[in-house]
């Protein structure tokens, strides 16, 4: 394939990497000056003096590890309920012979137009035993409607073909689903495990309104904390004579250590990502 080099895709070429340099820059910038301001030892908008305090402070004590523990421990393993749920369900409505396939189809279609709302699924959890639990911020949401009939799509898109020479081979349904389907589904369950973790991570309202003990908080409701209070969150009695913060550094701090760990997953799943948001967009 040759490539046309004229002044006017070169003109066409410095015109869209412009664009792009310029939104690459609004998106950067506010992370640049939270970061920069993290270390900032005065309340000026712009740090004229340096210094580590502010994440001294907010690791002074248990408080915001313990809160840190929490948000992974629901993202880790929220995300492993949620993608095996899906991919169960959605393997399963992916076989045409399956009775009243059709109905539970409509009825997640319904659930992705029609909410229940937010007074009625606190009764429910609230009527469950899940309330103070971090169960609650994980089983109400565990799938996705949508997630569910994309990955059913994808399931439908692996050829019999397969799937009748694993039945040959004597290869029994879950043998199928194990060795053949998951497998081939790796972009899809990548792509949708980073989509159902980024939601944990940053589960917030859920907390609020499920989580009584403060023992239980994720980072995320800690944040608003800080945010709100912008202290409480470390021990100012366990810093130097010489030590000292400001809330402004405080509340960037924390905003950096919150995000760092979920910006860490990009990397590992990039690869797989763009196939995986891809499914369903294209039929053969």
């Amino acid at each position: 394939m040759t490539y046309d080099r004229t002044l006017t895709n070169r003109l066409i070429d410095m015109v869209i990497y412009g664009i792009l340099g310029v939104i690459s820059a609004c998106a950067l910038l506010p992370f640049l000056y939270v970061f920069i301001n993290s270390f900032s030892a005065t309340e000026e908008p712009f740090p004229s003096e340096w210094t580590l305090s502010a994440y001294r402070y907010i690791f002074s004590t248990d408080k915001f590890l313990r809160s840190l523990a929490v948000s992974v421990y629901i993202t880790l393993l929220g995300t492993a309920l949620s993608l095996t749920a899906t991919a169960f369900m959605a393997y399963g409505l992916s076989a045409r012979s399956v009775p009243g396939r059709k109905w539970v189809l409509l009825m997640v279609l319904f659930t992705i137009l029609f909410s229940g709302g937010m007074i009625p699924t606190y009764f429910v959890v609230r009527a469950v035993g899940l309330i103070d639990t971090l169960w609650a911020l994980m089983i109400p949401g565990l799938m996705s409607g949508f997630y569910l009939l994309v990955m059913k799509d994808f399931f439908q898109s692996v050829p019999d073909e397969l799937k009748e020479a694993a039945q040959i081979d004597g290869c029994h349904e879950v043998g199928i689903f194990f060795r053949i389907i998951i497998p081939l589904s790796l972009p899809a369950l990548a792509a949708f495990g980073l989509f159902y973790a980024v939601g944990l991570w940053n589960q917030y309202f859920s907390a609020i309104l499920y989580i009584n003990d403060s023992t239980k908080w994720p980072v995320q409701v800690l944040l608003q904390q800080v945010i709100m209070q912008a202290s409480g969150i470390g021990d100012s009695t366990q810093m130097g004579e010489n030590m000292s913060f400001y809330g402004q550094s405080v509340r960037m701090a924390v905003i950096i250590v919150t995000t760092v760990p979920i910006l860490l997953v990009y990397p590992f799943l990039q690869k797989h990502f763009a196939k995986g948001v891809l499914l369903g967009s294209v039929k053969g």
